[in-house]
C-alpha cells in the first residue's frame, strides 16, 4: 500500500502547479511554498488547490450569468447616427426650454447618463457606403443634444425590425417627453401611409393606445398645411380640437382655408385658443357655406333680360340691372328701398 501511495505522490509532484497556485507564487516570490513530505499529504494538497480553482471558476460563471442577454453600452460619434424614419419631432421641439434644460444636464454630466438605443444599418446601400452607420430607435432628443455639444453619445446597439423600432420609440415617447398631439399624429400617419400597419385599429392595438386617441392624432396630422401654419407652432394644436376642426373643414373648407390664410398674413400675436376659435367660427358678416345657396337668377321683362341676381359662397348677393331697366328716377327709388331693406 505504501509503495502505491509513494508512486502516486511522485506523479502528483511531477505535475505543474495549478494556475491559481502559480499566480499566488508569482505574487509572493519571497515565500517558499511548503511541500508535503508524505504521499497522503501531497494528495491532500492537490485536491485542496483543485477545489479552490473550481470554486473560483464557478464564482466567475455566476457573475457572468448576471450579464446574460445584456447589451453593452458603447460610445458612438453622434454624426454616425441618423434619426429614425418614423420620427416626427418638429424643429420647434429642439428650441424649447425643456430641450435647453436637457442639453445643459447632459453637458454638466459629460454625456447622456441614460443611453439612447440604436440599430445598425447596412454599410452599403445602392452600391455606395452609407454616411450613417446607425438609426435611432429612441432617444432623439438626447442624440440631438450630444450632436450639438459635439460629444460622444452613449448608446445600446441592438437589431430591430421596423415594427419593433416603431413600437419601442412610441413607448419611450409616452414614458418620457411626450410628443405633441400633432407630432404624435404625424408619426401614426406615416406608419399607416407606408403600410407598417394594415389599419388604424391594428396600429392602436400594437402600441396599446385607445383607438379614438390614434384617430384624433391622425386627424390632426392630416390638417391642411395652411391650417397648421395659422397656429404659432404646430406643437400648440391640441387633441380636443381634432373633431371641431375636421367638422369645420367638412362644412366650409373654403371658408376655413381663407380664414387660416388671413390669420397667417395678419401676423397678429394670437394665442392658440384664439386661432382655433377664429378657424372654426365664421367672422362677422361671413355666412357659413352650409347655410348658403350659390345661385344665379335671370329676371326678364317682356321676354328680354332686365336684371341678374347672383349669390356666392360667402353670402354676397350681386344685382345687375340692364341699362334699359333703370332710369335716374327708378335708381333713386331702388336706393330708397335698399336702405329700408338693410335696416329691417
Amino acid at each position: 500500500m505504501s509503495k502505491k501511495l509513494a508512486a502516486k505522490a511522485g506523479l502528483i509532484q511531477a505535475l505543474n502547479l495549478p494556475p491559481v497556485t502559480a499566480q499566488r507564487a508569482a505574487a509572493e516570490p519571497s515565500q517558499e511554498v511548503a511541500r508535503p513530505k508524505t504521499a497522503p499529504g501531497s494528495m491532500l494538497q492537490f485536491m485542496s488547490t483543485q477545489s479552490a480553482a473550481i470554486k473560483e471558476a464557478e464564482d466567475l460563471k455566476e457573475r457572468l450569468r448576471a450579464f446574460d442577454g445584456a447589451s453593452p453600452v458603447r460610445l458612438l460619434d453622434p454624426q454616425t447616427i441618423r434619426p429614425s424614419k418614423w420620427a416626427n419631432r418638429h424643429d420647434a421641439s429642439f428650441e424649447s426650454a425643456d430641450f435647453a434644460e436637457l442639453k445643459s444636464e447632459i453637458e454638466s454630466a459629460g454625456g447622456n447618463v441614460q443611453p439612447v438605443r440604436v440599430r445598425p444599418l447596412p454599410r452599403v446601400l445602392n452600391g455606395s457606403t452609407t454616411a450613417a452607420e446607425y438609426e435611432i430607435v429612441f432617444g432623439h432628443r438626447r442624440h440631438r443634444a450630444c450632436l450639438e455639444l459635439g460629444i460622444p453619445v452613449r448608446a445600446l446597439v441592438e437589431d430591430a425590425s421596423d415594427q419593433e423600432l416603431f413600437e419601442a420609440m412610441e413607448r419611450e415617447n409616452r414614458g418620457r417627453k411626450n410628443l405633441s398631439a400633432w407630432e404624435q399624429g404625424c408619426m401614426y400617419r406615416k406608419a399607416l401611409d407606408e403600410g407598417l400597419y394594415p389599419s388604424l385599429r391594428k396600429l392602436a392595438e400594437s402600441v396599446k393606445v385607445d383607438v379614438s386617441l390614434v384617430s384624433k392624432s391622425v386627424s390632426l396630422a392630416r390638417l391642411p398645411e395652411a391650417v397648421v401654419a395659422a397656429f404659432p407652432s404646430p406643437l400648440d394644436i391640441q387633441f380636443r380640437w381634432a373633431q371641431p376642426l375636421a367638422e369645420a373643414l367638412q362644412k366650409d373648407p373654403d371658408g376655413v382655408l381663407q380664414r387660416a390664410k388671413r390669420l397667417k398674413e395678419e401676423g397678429r400675436a394670437l394665442t392658440p385658443v384664439q386661432v382655433f376659435e377664429r378657424l372654426c367660427k365664421p367672422e362677422e358678416g361671413e355666412v357659413p357655406r352650409d347655410r348658403l345657396e350659390v345661385s344665379s337668377h335671370r329676371l326678364l321683362r317682356q321676354g328680354k333680360l332686365a336684371a341678374t341676381v347672383q349669390s356666392d359662397a360667402k353670402g354676397r348677393v350681386t344685382v345687375k340691372l340692364e341699362p334699359s331697366t333703370i332710369t335716374p328716377e327708378r335708381y333713386q327709388a331702388l336706393l330708397s328701398w335698399l336702405d329700408g331693406f338693410v335696416k329691417t
